[in-house]
């Protein structure tokens, strides 16, 4: 177990070696992330506004750290800066939340922004997920009328 264990952080040391640095994953990354997921960015059939189109418009938080991770006051937002910040709550190792456009409950797995209005483009777009203290903790990009979402 511990020769596999020592091969795989070998070959992770070899593929991530740029112009001779030695690029490791930071503590954070090797025990996981808190990151964007996927962005269901346009919503099925036409853009009515109605509250369950909107709410067909989502983007997905993933926690893959080994514990819970308190979500208050990080934000979600997009290249126009709209912005969705958690009030209290956490997200528990392995589990995804879900922020909806529209207006709805919450709960432990769905957050709802409460518009009226469409926030992703449907065309091209970029999601910053931002910790309490402001700083980036992911980004998620897409660029295609081809497909409705985008897995990250």
């Amino acid at each position: 177990m511990l020769m596999r264990h020592l091969r795989a952080v070998t070959a992770t040391a070899l593929a991530a070696c740029v112009g001779g640095i030695v690029l490791l994953p930071t503590p954070a990354q090797a025990a996981g992330s808190v990151h964007i997921s996927k962005i269901y960015y346009d919503s099925p059939g036409r853009d009515t506004r109605t509250n369950a189109s909107l709410n067909a418009e989502y983007v997905q938080i993933r926690n893959t750290t080994r514990a819970a991770v308190s979500l208050k006051d990080w934000s979600v937002t997009d290249g126009s800066n709209h912005r969705y910040v958690f009030g209290a709550f956490t997200l528990g190792k392995g589990k995804t939340v879900t922020i909806r456009t529209g207006k709805g409950t919450n709960n432990a797995t769905t957050r709802y922004q409460g518009r009226t209005n469409y926030v992703w483009n449907n065309d091209r777009d970029t999601a910053t997920l931002k910790r309490a203290s402001g700083s980036k903790a992911d980004t998620c990009s897409y660029n295609s009328t081809r497909v409705d979402s985008t897995n990250c």
